[in-house]
């Protein structure tokens, strides 16, 4: 698979059922193996002023499943506050 068709699909937290949108960038190791998945901020009318390059860092051990059109994660309320 290449990050074009991971583009494509939505990320879903299997947890909450919480929508992130689709992932925005990929963060690999020395290896070029994948060790995160970048998917936007939540933010509201300030967001509008962040870099685009700003998102949620969500591991891939995290990652449960890849699906046709989803990418299920999960993320519990422990996961956000450690970040």
């Amino acid at each position: 698979m290449v990050f074009s068709e991971l583009r494509e699909k939505e990320v879903i937290n299997i947890c909450d059922g919480k929508r992130y949108g689709h992932p925005i960038d990929i963060e690999l190791n020395d290896q070029a193996c994948a060790v995160a998945l970048v998917v936007p901020a939540q933010t509201g009318w300030k967001g509008m002023l962040r870099s685009v390059r700003e998102g949620i860092v969500i591991p891939w051990s995290h990652v449960r499943r890849i699906g046709d059109d989803v990418i299920l994660v999960e993320l519990d309320t422990n996961f956000f506050q450690t970040c």
